[in-house]
């Protein structure tokens, strides 16, 4: 029964998924990050058990994959799209453009899949910190829409770009998998819990936003040294 247990994890890692990609069609993007935030939590811990139980399978490994396109790919890109429907309600074409996300998310995955280099690190920005990135910035600007439509719009389109092209990139990104509780090894890992703290403990949703951008430059100072 054990060799199941992460099989089952990554299934509430997609039931998860397909609530956040409801919530976000009905414009609850609060409920969409949450639930976006749960996937994220059942996407660790399949991962984690696997290890501990040593329950791996080509099933899971599939199964893995399509609950984190659902999850971290197709919710986020809803979630822009009902944004940009609201931003340009007489602009039925426009708000398709947010399926980059799903679309870039998609190859990520595929490409995670057959990259032997990624064992121990990531190549490019993982899938569940673009989700977080895009659901939690989503809701807590989601209020600055009225002031400047085409500003915000040319914006979120900008970040799609951007985001989508990290998503791909060859840019080294550290692995959040922790060995040991010392400092030394661990430095990035212990900098970003701290800035995820203090970032949402001041501003909340927007502090999850803030915290992904913060290991982007972690990951990028990190690939200097």
């Amino acid at each position: 029964m054990t060799k199941h247990i992460p099989n089952l994890l990554t299934c509430l890692n997609l039931i998860s998924g397909c609530v956040a990609c409801t919530f976000a069609l009905h414009g609850q993007l609060y409920y969409a990050a949450v639930f976006v935030l749960v996937a994220g939590v059942f996407d660790f811990c399949d991962g984690f058990v696997a290890r501990f139980l040593q329950a791996y399978s080509a099933i899971g490994k599939e199964l893995d994959s399509l609950a984190d396109e659902v999850s971290f790919g197709v919710a986020p890109g809803m979630a822009l799209f009902y944004t940009l429907t609201q931003a340009f309600p007489h602009q039925p074409y426009l708000p398709y453009a947010a399926f980059v996300i799903p679309v870039f998310s998609a190859l990520r995955l595929a490409k995670f899949n057959i990259d032997t280099r990624q064992a121990t690190s990531f190549l490019g920005l993982p899938v569940p910190a673009n989700a977080l990135f895009w659901v939690s910035g989503l809701y807590a600007t989601q209020l600055l829409i009225p002031a400047n439509v085409i500003l915000y719009t040319v914006a979120v389109l900008a970040l799609a770009g951007v985001t989508s092209f990290l998503l791909v990139s060859e840019v080294p990104m550290f692995s959040l998998k922790i060995k040991s509780l010392a400092w030394k090894g661990n430095e990035l890992r212990y900098l970003l819990a701290a800035g995820a703290v203090v970032f949402v403990g001041l501003w909340g949703f927007l502090g999850v936003a803030g915290t992904i951008v913060l290991y982007v430059i972690l990951s990028l100072l990190n690939k200097r040294k």
